[in-house]
């Protein structure tokens, strides 16, 4: 098994200049290079195996030769199988209607997985603290807490988190939580035959991700991009992102993401301000109507009788 170097060091900000998670050493997080993914689901396997994940996607579904379809409380790693179809290139300076070269295919292979975003949104909206940060910067969901409500599956921009049918409990990649503490890699890393899944300190990875940008950009892959690696961006930076050959609408990624919980703080101050502005309502009603009262009950002293 292969050991994981968590030298403590200096704890990354967040955008907002606070800390993204406790504890004294560098964040962890995973790079993905779709450029060498060979789409052999062992990453998937591995994840399964290690984590006693049920099993599912056993059969195909006619549309794919992808089984699994995606992300779900049964599948934490799924590899993504595009085919995609280049258009047909004309020569320079042809006549319309002359034959040019035929389109060629591509296959585009991506392992999906939690991106462990730095500014979580399913961690504000679990009610039970189901949903935790840990020492490494990844968020976990501790199951025997989860109840099962709900909450997070519509925070998440990613749509990760899942449901299982039995229970309601919520669950996802954890990046491997125990071996991490155990010095070891995750599985799915562990298990990559080609370093698509490279895992290690996120500074780290981010510089190693940007040299290997530059190096396909020289090689004519013009294309080639960097997903979920600015800490600037709508989530504070992904703990898990990508170099995608396409769009991010290609590999079923939101192009834009934001954390849904972004507008959480003005919502409660318009609603503190509604509430006090009711309550201020309510006390000059109370007041108005005692004053009533009390000048009601004057007048039918000075009168004498009702």
């Amino acid at each position: 098994m292969t050991a994981v170097d968590v030298t403590i060091g200096p704890r990354p900000s967040g955008p907002d200049g606070m800390d993204s998670y406790p504890g004294g050493q560098p964040r962890m997080g995973f790079f993905t290079d779709t450029s060498v993914c060979i789409g052999c689901k062992a990453c998937e396997v591995a994840c399964k195996e290690w984590n006693g994940v049920p099993e599912d996607g056993l059969a195909l579904t006619g549309m794919s030769y992808d089984n699994s379809v995606g992300l779900s409380a049964d599948t934490w790693r799924h590899v993504a199988f595009i085919e995609q179809e280049r258009p047909v290139t004309v020569p320079d300076g042809a006549a319309d209607g002359s034959s040019g070269r035929p389109g060629s295919l591509r296959w585009l292979m991506s392992s999906d997985v939690c991106k462990h975003c730095t500014h979580a949104a399913c961690l504000d909206v679990c009610p039970t603290g189901a949903l935790m940060r840990t020492e490494f910067g990844t968020v976990v969901v501790q199951a025997d807490v989860c109840n099962g409500c709900g909450y997070c599956i519509p925070a998440c921009p990613y749509g990760v988190i899942d449901q299982r049918e039995e229970d309601g409990r919520a669950f996802k990649c954890t990046m491997c939580y125990d071996r991490l503490g155990a010095g070891l890699e995750p599985a799915c890393a562990k298990a990559c035959p080609t370093d698509s899944i490279q895992f290690g300190p996120l500074d780290e990875l981010r510089i190693r991700a940007s040299a290997r940008l530059a190096d396909l950009h020289a090689a004519g892959e013009a294309g080639a991009r960097l997903y979920g690696h600015d800490p600037s961006d709508g989530v504070g930076g992904d703990g898990a992102f990508f170099l995608l050959l396409d769009e991010p609408e290609v590999y079923g990624l939101p192009p834009d993401p934001v954390v849904t919980t972004r507008d959480l703080p003005s919502m409660w101050r318009h609603a503190g301000a509604a509430a006090a502005a009711l309550g201020a309502l309510a006390a000059a009603s109370f007041a108005a109507s005692a004053l009533g009262e009390r000048l009601g009950i004057g007048r039918l002293g000075a009168g004498g009788r009702r």
